[in-house]
């Protein structure tokens, strides 16, 4: 199924690009001056699937202009502090980061715009990818959902939240703690689905604290949670879709559905850090990153779900989601405004450790 068009939405990253270009020139120390002073491009990105995104990404953008790359690994949150001590001159072009972690670096203007002239594969994107929240347009997403055993749970009662307040499910679900990017997305979804919305963090909270007794582990990486699932001690648990991708296509009797209500997801970003020392590649390579060919190669050999709005989805994505990756939006899913997160994050933080996972 196709994916419909968003003429608008390059436009309009466009605008919001334009009106902070010129503190951010200033910031960067002429990033544009900076351009070219090494031949090598530094992209900074997660630490799992490098290979695979070398083969996927970086090798073709190579041999496509001739431009090396470097790639940097490492955390979401040890990425941003290396930025944050980095005074300026972060020795870095591009990070990919999560979309959290990219409105924290905004809040301490470590990053500039994206320069959309630059990169006209803007205009192919899904809206939701050039969010006016954002300098850096987002690459992939990640939708939150149930991942089930499909011997013990039907796909009707994964996706109802209820499935984790029930009495007989007790000691046999998981759920992600909220330091984790499913854990913010499940607190929204239960706060949307039983409370005003998804920012309502006392309903969620009690809601969560009443269900922490059936709850076998607050779980806080994707290895612990298909662990416990694969070994048959949970038969349900709040996770990103992606956990289920190798499990689905290894034959598990395992499967992953969105929920009922509260659907809600989290994008991944390309940013470019203020002071970058190749700016101009740096759009090149962001360029090429929302192009149709690395978006549908990124998506066949990494399982990132492409946000370019003619990437061709492959099986091993529409097995676990179905028609969801032709269109999240209109799927019912939503991004989080980073602007109601972002002050409130510490605060949640603590209260979801002493209201819920301390119960």
């Amino acid at each position: 199924m196709p994916r419909p068009t968003s003429p608008s939405a390059a436009r309009r990253f466009l605008t919001v690009a334009s009106g902070v270009v010129i503190g951010s020139i200033a910031l960067a120390g002429c990033s544009s001056d900076t351009a070219g002073d090494s031949d090598t491009l530094v992209v900074s990105t997660f630490p799992f699937g490098v290979e695979q995104f070398q083969e996927a990404i970086i090798d073709p953008f190579t041999e496509a202009t001739g431009i090396e790359v470097e790639v940097e690994t490492g955390s979401n949150a040890d990425r941003l502090s290396q930025l944050q001590l980095a005074g300026g001159d972060p020795g870095i072009d591009v990070m990919l980061i999560s979309d959290y972690y990219a409105a924290l670096g905004q809040e301490d203007d470590l990053f500039e715009p994206v320069d959309a002239d630059a990169v006209p594969t803007l205009d192919e994107v899904a809206e939701f990818a050039t969010e006016e929240e954002y300098v850096g347009p987002a690459y992939s997403y990640q939708l939150n959902g149930t991942l089930y055993s499909t011997d013990d749970v039907t796909a009707e009662e994964a996706a109802d939240w209820a499935i984790y307040g029930d009495a007989a499910n007790a000691g046999r679900v998981a759920l992600p703690d909220i330091s984790v990017t499913a854990g913010q997305l499940m607190v929204s979804g239960i706060g949307a689905t039983y409370g005003a919305g998804p920012y309502d963090i006392d309903t969620a909270l009690e809601t969560l604290s009443g269900w922490s007794p059936n709850i076998l582990q607050f779980y806080s990486s994707s290895t612990e949670v298909t662990n416990l699932l694969t070994q048959g001690e949970i038969v349900a648990a709040d996770a990103l879709s992606g956990f289920a991708t190798d499990l689905v296509a290894g034959g598990e009797p395992i499967a992953w559905t969105a929920p009922d209500s509260g659907r809600y997801m989290a994008t991944n970003r390309a940013m470019i850090p203020a002071g970058a020392p190749n700016s101009e590649a740096a759009n090149q390579f962001i360029d090429y990153l929302l192009s149709v060919e690395a978006q549908t190669a990124s998506a066949e050999i990494v399982g990132d779900l492409p946000v370019n709005l003619e990437a061709t989805v492959p099986d091993s994505i529409t097995a676990v989601v179905g028609d969801i990756a032709d269109d999240p939006i209109a799927a019912g899913y939503e991004t989080l405004d980073p602007t109601e997160l972002v002050p409130t994050r510490s605060e949640w933080v603590d209260r979801f450790a002493r209201e819920v996972t301390a119960q």
